[in-house]
């Protein structure tokens, strides 16, 4: 089952009731996990809830020379300065959007999570989601051994034309891949 909190919500209220929610959850056997739920391309992926402080629309991104490719530049977000990280060229995703950049959505990363103001380039965030440790397949994450930034396999039950399938979300650790980031920049 899935609960989908509406994105204006504020993270910080929501996230310190749940999250003691769900280590107790946790210690009872039946872990639970909150992500924020995001298109690149034609995949749905996830990140930690907790590692988000807010979504904000697209707006123009200054470029930055001499960063890496995947670095899309820098924006003015309310008076402070916020790296933005192009998630689909980071992740090597090729395939193209239905929608136009100006339909992309911003994922500002929390304070925790990056040494300075970041955020994340996405498609479109559809929701904020909780699944149960059950529909998380940690095995088949990482076929590559090197690519250590995927966390799991979340599967979702889904209605397609009165079928029920499975709809598969990649939960990926943002640590892993900022890591790699900021040591390039």
């Amino acid at each position: 089952m899935q609960d989908v909190l509406p994105m204006s919500a504020k993270a910080s209220e929501p996230v310190a009731m749940t999250k003691k929610s769900a280590m107790s959850k946790k210690e009872q056997g039946h872990e639970s996990i909150q992500v924020v739920e995001f298109v690149l391309g034609n995949e749905h992926f996830a990140i930690d809830l907790f590692d988000v402080k807010e979504v904000v629309e697209y707006t123009t991104i200054t470029k930055l020379p001499n960063v890496p490719a995947y670095v899309r530049g820098i924006i003015d977000l309310r008076g402070e300065i916020t790296m933005i990280v192009d998630l689909k060229h980071r992740l090597k995703i090729t395939e193209k959007s239905n929608a136009s950049l100006e339909a992309s959505r911003i994922i500002v990363l929390d304070d925790k999570i990056a040494t300075s103001k970041m955020g994340i380039l996405v498609d479109d965030v559809t929701s904020v989601s909780t699944f149960e440790g059950h529909q998380v397949d940690y095995t088949s994450a990482s076929v590559n051994k090197e690519d250590s930034a995927i966390i799991g396999i979340i599967k979702r039950m889904v209605k397609v034309k009165e079928k029920e399938k499975n709809e598969l979300i990649i939960w990926i650790d943002l640590k892993q891949l900022l890591t790699d980031i900021e040591a390039s920049v």
